[in-house]
């Protein structure tokens, strides 16, 4: 999906949302909510640490304070701090909301914070034309994919162990995490043979 945005200041910030939110699993209100320090501004629901190995990211979600760790991507293309980091820089961005409006003219970035819609737009627009599920009519194209693609996606095709999923995406319950996932393997543990039967 990344591939389809264009490499000019709101395809930065775009690209940024969807890496950072993909391979934390966030929320689109905790994608939105984020600030680039602790106590930058009094709507903040969390904040953003850039590290050598990656970026820790610290939020007030449904279940309380958490942290989420994104980690470095396996090529810059696709590596979510790396974007985070473009966007930061190319936007200018040093204090305050993370990821904020553009201009009319998409040349400068505002302060005003975005709100959650625009995650759930910007999902429906790139699967669009990125050309995901193409054999299928846009009307139910547009029904499969929003706002919780991000953590379904992350939840279905993330290959650890359950309990690992279960930590980033803030759940309570494994339970609430199985939900989540899109395709689930049932047997991929295999207790019965385990156990020497």
């Amino acid at each position: 999906m990344v591939a389809a945005l264009p490499y000019d200041l709101r395809g930065l910030r775009d690209r940024a949302i969807l890496l950072v939110g993909y391979a934390g699993g966030l929320r689109r209100s905790e994608i939105v909510c984020l600030d680039v320090h602790k106590d930058d501004t009094p709507d903040s629901g969390g904040w953003i640490e850039l590290h050598k190995k990656g970026s820790l990211v610290t939020l007030r979600g449904k279940t309380g304070w958490r942290e989420v760790e994104v980690g470095l991507g396996s090529s810059e293309r696709t590596c979510p701090v790396h974007a985070l980091k473009q966007w930061l820089h190319f936007a200018k961005i040093d204090f305050g909301p993370v990821f904020v409006r553009t201009s009319r003219d998409g040349k400068r970035a505002t302060e005003h914070r975005l709100n959650d819609k625009h995650v759930a737009r910007l999902i429906k627009k790139t699967v669009l034309d990125a050309g995901i599920k193409s054999e299928l009519p846009e009307v139910k194209r547009l029904a499969l994919f929003s706002g919780y693609s991000l953590r379904a996606g992350l939840a279905s095709s993330a290959e650890v162990d359950e309990r690992y999923v279960q930590k980033q995406l803030g759940h309570a319950s494994a339970e609430m995490t199985r939900k989540y996932q899109r395709r689930r393997d049932r047997f991929r543990v295999n207790l019965t043979k385990a156990a020497g039967l």
